[in-house]
């Protein structure tokens, strides 16, 4: 009875300590309506349980706990600033991995001025603040690291492209360049000797340009904002390098197996809610309805499939009026007249939702990876066209899964869609590995979300824990590459002494030689 008493005690002791309340600054600033589906959830979660979480955000939740306070900045689109006409999407695959990442590395400046601009966040920067947690992405977003500094908060690092290069590079983690390709990679075997060596030049390049370029004038750009830091004011890299949790959206399930350190969690699917949003009455009677399939076309929020070359339209519709299923397709403009009778065109379809109805047979996306996992959760076989960024990567992987293929934007024709898309729809081992898939995606100790704010709130109580980080080295000392040049250097002198001995014998053997010749 004693016993159980006591453990009745601890029990409550333990709750008591998870839910006291602490001051989260949640920073999602960036403009791309998919990273903030990608980030919200855990802030407002966090919110729920009884913390008050201070988010810097460009898009207003109406419905939020009262500890949710939101700082709004501009929401304005990058792409407007960057350009004077900004470029249409399908254009952007035109672009060299280098160009493409320039454009991403302005986007570091261009999220400060957002962010500093604000007059929300003016405001409470003016405030006393103390701040128990910084949580924000690993994006082009690394000068609000300098928040963590300044509040001399712990920092708690978040993906929304999966496995992230510069995540790894932060933390300390190995890079495994042979098997974890840089996301913004387009090879079409990242697992072939070419494309291993490609991957090397991807992230040798991205790596050179952080530390030499990006990082020393994001410092310079950032530390303006900022009055009273305390001394010493460290380098952003640094206070990337000292977070003390990075959250990865990816898991095992569906992504290559990757040794990491124990403050990398990986927290896939974070962003999906247990219950999917209610559909319509029409689109819920025309999903029963029907009996033959579902084949569902979305690029979701940052592409539109209205933007497509009027030829690969015309490829889809053509396509799409000889299958016997349904086709929803999303659709940004004025209806199309004339489309076969199968097709529905909307502006918005609840994606998640449509996913998972039983009668769905095929999805047709770019590759996002938010929209990915909702597919891969829900056991349906995706249809890849890739546009830019993590999505090539993304789609290569379900076609090493079996439960996916890919069409690249620039071969679309009638032929190649019909051939592919009737194969994913007949043969029945896409389906069959998707359902796999899907199972095992969801076959977990906690629910994704759960695990976020756990390790959130696991670096709080123990104010950053330290003791689950790598020590604090020099990158040459912590991947001993000194110890390896000291090693190489000392057989180098070996080898050379050997050989310089064996030369000396040789040339007194040769003295001898031919003293003996004379003698004789």
């Amino acid at each position: 009875m004693k016993t159980l008493y006591l453990g009745s005690l601890l029990i409550i002791a333990n709750l008591l300590i998870c839910c006291e309340s602490a001051k989260v600054l949640y920073l999602m600033p960036f403009t791309a309506r998919s990273h903030y589906i990608g980030m919200k959830n855990l802030a407002i979660e966090l919110a729920r349980r009884g913390h008050d979480v201070y988010a810097i955000t460009p898009f207003r939740e109406d419905e939020h706990p009262p500890t949710y306070h939101q700082l709004m900045v501009k929401n304005e689109s990058i792409w407007t600033k960057l350009f004077d006409v900004p470029p249409r999407v399908f254009d952007m695959m035109d672009e060299t991995f280098e160009s493409f990442q320039n454009f991403m590395y302005k986007f570091g400046f261009l999220v400060n001025d957002l962010v500093f601009e604000s007059k929300d966040v003016q405001e409470f920067l003016k405030q006393d603040h103390k701040i128990d947690v910084v949580v924000t992405e690993v994006f082009f977003n690394e000068g609000l690291y300098m928040f963590a500094h300044k509040y001399q908060a712990p920092l708690v690092l978040v993906t929304t492209v999966g496995n992230s290069f510069k995540g790894n590079f932060y933390m300390g983690n190995p890079l495994q360049l042979s098997t974890l390709y840089h996301e913004y990679g387009r090879a079409r075997e990242p697992l072939s000797f070419i494309g291993r060596l490609y991957n090397v030049y991807l992230c040798t390049f991205d790596l050179v340009m952080l530390k030499f370029w990006y990082f020393p004038r994001l410092q310079e750009s950032t530390i303006q904002y900022f009055k009273d830091l305390p001394e010493p004011v460290p380098k952003l890299e640094d206070i990337a390098a000292n977070a003390a949790v990075l959250l990865l959206n990816s898991h095992f399930s569906i992504d290559n197996a990757a040794a990491y350190l124990p403050n990398i969690i990986e927290v896939g699917g974070m962003h999906m809610k247990e219950t999917n949003d209610t559909i319509p009455s029409d689109l819920q009677n025309i999903l029963d309805n029907a009996k033959t399939g579902v084949v569902f076309l979305s690029f979701g929020s940052n592409v539109q499939t209205s933007e497509m070359d009027i030829d690969k339209l015309q490829a889809f519709l053509k396509v799409f009026g000889e299958l016997k299923q349904t086709v929803l397709m999303k659709w940004e403009k004025e209806p199309i007249q004339n489309i076969p009778k199968n097709i529905i065109l909307r502006k918005w379809f609840p994606q998640k939702a449509v996913v998972a109805h039983p009668n769905v047979k095929l999805f047709i996306g770019h590759g996002g990876l938010l929209g990915l996992q909702e597919t891969i959760a829900a056991g349906v076989p995706i249809l890849g066209v890739p546009v830019f960024g993590d999505q090539y990567l993304n789609i290569i992987d379900t076609i090493q899964k079996g439960h996916g293929d890919i069409v690249y934007y620039k071969e679309i024709n009638e032929d190649i869609l019909r051939e592919k898309i009737n194969k994913l729809l007949n043969d029945k081992t896409y389906m069959e590995n998707a359902k796999k898939i899907a199972a095992r995606f969801k076959d977990r100790p906690m629910k994704p979300l759960d695990t976020a704010v756990w390790w959130t709130e696991y670096v709080i109580r123990h104010k950053g824990a330290d003791f689950i980080k790598p020590p604090v080295m020099s990158y040459i000392a912590y991947q001993n590459l000194d110890v390896y040049l000291f090693l190489i250097s000392i057989l180098v002198i070996i080898l050379y002494t050997i050989l310089k001995i064996i030369h000396i014998i040789k040339k007194v053997l040769k003295r001898q030689t031919i003293a003996k010749k004379k003698k004789n």
